[in-house]
């Protein structure tokens, strides 16, 4: 459409009148002009979508769409079918971006046709309240600064905060699915999975917010163990086509991928150990090997499960010494 803005901030909100109005005032001061913003009241039951027409009244760029209460994904494919733009912006209702936010994004994408969408790095808050867990997946996400960065570790946590996320509008395809695990991870998996690519704007644009409320601690659907499952799902889609692999970890996290990729038909023939008193056993059937072992089957798909980043760093060099590629022979999962 000829009048059709260049991004479309896509937000769903759900009772989040504490929170709506320094969002939405974070979007209106963007130093990109072209947006619209398109939010998705779904069913709240306070002030919510109250909140937001008033804003919407002095700024003609705020839309609000109300419906009845029907969970994330129904209210983020009813908000998608109203944008109008062909670059998508996610955002939540709790959390501020930065001013540049929207430009640095869309900068990025028209520089480089080759990705098919754009996240940022973020800053949590509130810090007090903060886990060392929490400060732990922050920095990690914010160590990753570019689309082979997201593709290498996207089996280990998701690598996209999903309110940071900018998406071009054909990249989405049929919109958000509900599989029973994140949808956000399930985006970020099926976009890779279909050969695109997803770049990182290296400055902490989006300010996250932690809190009690959050949906990923309330609903079922965010536990790890849903998040294994939509892990174990792309990589028997993906990496661990056949019926076996090789599994590097067994600790808590080994096991768990473990057994998600067994509900799917994919089980180890041979599981790596570095305690020697080990060597020889089987677990599952599957014979524990030493790391020199590994040489002796090349071609067999080797996946990484170790939860901590400096023992995770230390396998990867160790495979790449014994001249495996990761992402062709081997991948890094938790």
């Amino acid at each position: 459409m000829a009048d059709a803005p260049r991004i479309s901030v896509l937000l769903p909100a759900f009772n989040a009148a504490a929170t709506i109005a320094a969002c939405l005032t974070s979007i209106s001061r963007q130093t990109e002009p072209s947006w619209e913003c398109v939010v998705v009241d779904d069913g709240s039951i306070d002030r919510t979508a109250e909140i937001v027409r008033c804003i919407a009244a002095r700024d003609s760029r705020f839309h609000v769409v109300s419906i009845p209460h029907s969970g994330i994904v129904t209210a983020l494919n009813h908000g998608l079918s109203d944008c109008r733009a062909p670059l998508i912006a996610r955002m939540d209702a709790d959390d501020v971006m930065h001013r540049e936010r929207l430009a640095a994004q869309a900068r990025m994408l028209d520089e480089d046709p080759s990705l098919a969408a754009a996240g940022c790095h973020v800053r949590l808050f509130p810090r007090t309240a903060m886990s060392p867990r929490l400060r732990e997946y922050e920095a990690w996400l914010n160590g990753l600064r570019s689309a082979d960065d997201v593709a290498r570790d996207a089996f280990v946590e998701c690598p996209v905060a999903h309110p940071s996320l900018m998406v071009r509008r054909e990249a989405l395809g049929e919109g958000y699915a509900d599989c029973g695990w994140p949808e956000d991870y399930d985006l970020v998996l099926r976009t890779l999975a279909r050969g695109l690519r997803i770049g990182i704007v290296a400055r902490r644009l989006l300010s996250w917010r932690d809190g009690a409320g959050r949906l990923s601690r309330l609903d079922p659907r965010y536990s790890l163990e849903r998040f294994t499952a939509c892990r174990a799902h792309y990589l028997a889609a993906s990496f661990v086509r056949g019926d076996t692999y090789v599994l590097w970890g067994y600790g808590a996290t080994g096991r768990a991928l473990h057994r998600a990729l067994a509900a799917l038909g994919r089980r180890p023939s041979h599981i790596v150990e570095v305690k020697r008193t080990r060597i020889g056993q089987r677990i599952h059937g599957a014979l524990v090997i030493p790391v020199e072992a590994l040489d002796g089957l090349r071609g067999v798909p080797v996946v990484v499960s170790v939860a901590r980043a400096g023992p995770r760093a230390e396998i990867r060099e160790a495979m790449e010494r014994m001249g495996f590629v990761e992402g062709r022979d081997f991948v890094c999962a938790a």
